[in-house]
């Protein structure tokens, strides 16, 4: 350590994905966080990181003192991740569990409060170990600044055993997605296996803190292992979700759904970004298939292969912050379609709609969809993926450059 704190040693006043980081988790302004300074007189120290490998290029918050949580936040579901990251992780994790990271020359991190304030009261671990009914160590990954994306900690007993994970929704756009997969959870929860339903992790607990919304999801099985990039998709497993485990639902028009109300709805939201683009294309969606009958359902809405996992055999699926209900079935499986080709493959959104449109040929008929209803379900997911980029930017997630305007460029010229 050195000399006492100063505005300077304050992470939180950087602008890279450390201060990002730090200002979610520590975002009490009685907290003290300092980086290689002393904290503030009057303060007592209740926790330190290293910072790995460095203040410019942090990459993970690794907790002092414990190092079974340390090499437990390295190790932990390495079997998820591509071969090189693994490797990385790997070396890194055993060399954690023999203290190597206590003794290593990274920068520390040092987090203090005020002498006589209950450190639950302002630090988010504390919080959610009285909500878990146990005290939990942290650990925290850094990535570069994101507004849609969220600072997640790691949650480890002290033997290094996961307890689960605490996602923080920070921003409008952030705090409505971790909402939004908290009420995911509730409803999935005990259908694991239902008529071929996947997994999940269960809801432990949510809370609103300073001004955030957390939610704490249990830890996924020690032993899964990934699902490979190239798999096929699991149609059974789509339908299980799309029903909830449930029978088939009658089939309905478009014309009159509160589906196609939504969009309607959303879209004259978004004429103060993009006019009457929008308007018009759901107009045109209504035109075109208005008369089609199609089964509406809910969706995992974010359904790839990274977001999905097997245990003993079973399907385990996570990162519900998308789902949501009054949805054509086979919506998840154009975003598959869609998402393989714009993030695993690099390729323009106008390819990844071609890609959609493949797929549902390819595999429409075991969802129960005639080529009209085909059709309808790649035009209406198409919008839906351009109304989520606008719903996430207008709530201050910023532009997704790979979708906008490039994807609204692409519905119009799908029908001109």
């Amino acid at each position: 350590m050195t000399a006492s704190a100063t505005t300077a040693d304050d992470p939180r006043c950087r602008d890279d994905g450390l201060g990002w980081v730090t200002r979610a988790v520590f975002s009490d302004s009685r907290v003290a966080v300092t980086v290689n300074a002393d904290p503030p007189g009057g303060h007592t120290v209740v926790a330190r990181y290293a910072v790995v490998p460095s203040v410019a290029r942090a990459r993970f918050l690794l907790p002092l003192g414990c190092p079974r949580v340390a090499a437990a936040a390295l190790l932990s579901y390495n079997a998820l991740r591509p071969a090189k990251l693994r490797a990385v992780r790997a070396v890194l994790g055993v060399a954690a569990r023999v203290g190597a990271v206590d003794r290593a020359p990274f920068p520390v991190l040092t987090v203090a409060v005020p002498v006589g304030l209950d450190p639950a009261e302002v630090l988010l671990a504390e919080r959610v170990g009285a909500e878990l009914g146990a005290p939990v160590h942290a650990a925290c990954g850094v990535r570069p600044p994101d507004p849609n994306h969220k600072p997640t900690l790691q949650l480890f007993n002290g033997r290094g055993e996961p307890r689960g994970y605490a996602k923080i929704g920070w921003n409008g756009a952030t705090r409505a997605l971790v909402a939004a997969e908290a009420a995911a959870l509730r409803e999935v929860a005990g259908l694991a296996g239902t008529a071929g339903h996947p997994g999940t992790t269960r809801l432990l607990t949510t809370f609103a803190w300073a001004g955030q919304t957390v939610a704490v999801v249990e830890p996924l099985p020690a032993r899964i292992r990934g699902v490979p990039v190239d798999t096929p998709p699991d149609l059974a497993a789509l339908l299980a979700v799309a029903r909830r485990g449930g029978p088939q639902a009658s089939v309905r028009p478009l014309a009159g759904s509160p589906f196609l109300t939504r969009l309607t709805e959303q879209a004259r939201c978004a004429a103060d970004t993009v006019g009457e683009r929008a308007s018009a294309a759901v107009a045109g969606l209504a035109r075109r298939h208005g008369d089609v009958a199609v089964e509406f359902g809910h969706w995992h809405g974010d359904w790839v292969p990274w977001n999905l996992g097997r245990h003993g055999g079973d399907l385990i699926a996570w990162d519900w912050e998308h789902s949501g209900p009054e949805v054509p079935v086979g919506f998840d499986l154009a975003h598959d379609a869609f998402q393989r080709a714009l993030v695993l493959r690099g390729e323009p959104a106008a390819e990844a709609a071609r890609q959609v449109d493949a797929w549902l040929d390819r595999h429409g008929d075991a969802l129960g969809l005639d080529r009209a209803r085909q059709r309808l379900v790649a035009d209406a997911y198409l919008l839906e993926m351009w109304l989520r980029t606008w719903r996430l930017a207008d709530a201050g997630a910023g532009w997704n450059p790979a979708l906008h305007p490039a994807l609204l460029d692409t519905i119009e010229k799908r029908h001109s």
